[in-house]
């Protein structure tokens, strides 16, 4: 919303958290929250990173992601609220709180449709 509020019409901004992580950290984080939230009751697996696994990677595979939010810091004044740790957090206990959706994903009934629409 501040960018809607404070950008110049026309003008793009990179929103970023200044977060320069390796996938597989962003990874075994998920599972450390996992561990904590929604601990594993399969008898074999202690820890969800135990379920990680490796394949062989693809030509121009990615091993991280950065966005330059220089922009948006240097002119709309702008900074992120959440930190990664936070962050991931809300997001790994707001899949937890919506598998009805996940499932819904998964088995194929979502075909792309508008969510959270009001029926007339």
């Amino acid at each position: 919303m501040h960018v809607v509020l404070n950008g110049k019409i026309g003008s793009t901004f990179n929103i970023g958290g200044h977060n320069e992580i390796q996938n597989i950290e962003v990874v075994k984080k998920v599972c450390e929250v996992l561990d904590e939230l929604f601990p594993s009751k399969h008898k074999d697996i202690k820890h969800y990173r135990e379920l990680i696994t490796f394949v062989d990677d693809r030509a121009g595979h990615d091993k991280r992601y950065a966005i330059d939010a220089t922009k948006i810091a240097e002119e709309l004044n702008w900074k992120p609220e959440e930190t990664f740790e936070t962050g991931i957090r809300k997001t790994v206990k707001w899949y937890l709180e919506n598998m009805d959706w996940c499932e819904r994903i998964q088995d194929g009934a979502y075909q792309g449709q508008r969510l959270g629409v009001i029926k007339q």
